[in-house]
């Protein structure tokens, strides 16, 4: 018996090691498919903004014909917004940044469009632009969470990942870290406001 010990206790470390190889394995996998499920989360907000506003501007069309200019940039705005995705498979820094900037023209045309809305008081009182402003604005500070989770979600993620021993587990299954969602260039300037 004394003989096989040796072996015994060469097995049993090796198992153990096998063993704890799958579990980091396994808890990998669950982090990064959270943090893909979050992402999906933050473009289905996005999605939602850009249903949301050809109502919107079907509504003040109706009030500001004369605003063709605005409303045609509202709409080029959300096309290429939609038409900017990212597979959550393949989240890069560059697709992350080419995201963000076709999400950024769409909040820089709809900005526009609800300081021409200021011009129309009439429409300012419209119980259905009423509720479409009030849904967007929703969708907004939706969007901000949604963001915020994917970052927190993603970072845990990245983290995890650089961690020793869990790194060798990662580099050897091809974990990779993920990008974060950066604020819009310019945000760190606070707006002037002038009365």
């Amino acid at each position: 018996m004394k003989k096989w010990l040796p072996l015994i206790i060469i097995i049993a470390v090796i198992l153990l090691i096998f063993k704890w190889g799958i579990g980091t394995n396994n808890m990998l996998v669950e982090k990064e498919g959270l943090a893909k499920a979050q992402w999906a989360n933050v473009e289905s907000s996005y999605q939602r903004r850009a249903d949301l506003i050809p109502n919107l501007v079907a509504t003040v069309k109706g009030y500001a014909a004369h605003e063709k200019e605005t409303l045609e940039g509202v709409i080029k705005a959300r096309s290429e917004a939609t038409k900017t995705t990212i597979n959550a498979g393949d989240l890069t820094p560059e697709k992350m940044a080419q995201f963000q900037q076709a999400q950024q023209g769409l909040s820089g045309a709809l900005s526009k469009l609800l300081v021409t809305v200021e011009r129309y008081p009439e429409l300012k009182a419209d119980k259905s632009f009423l509720e479409l402003q009030s849904q967007l604005e929703g969708t907004e500070n939706r969007i901000n969470v949604e963001r915020n989770r994917f970052n927190q979600i993603a970072g845990e993620y990245n983290i995890i990942i650089k961690k020793i021993p869990t790194n060798f587990i990662a580099g050897m299954r091809g974990f990779e870290g993920m990008p974060l969602y950066k604020s819009d260039s310019g945000s760190e300037n606070a707006p002037k406001v002038e009365f």
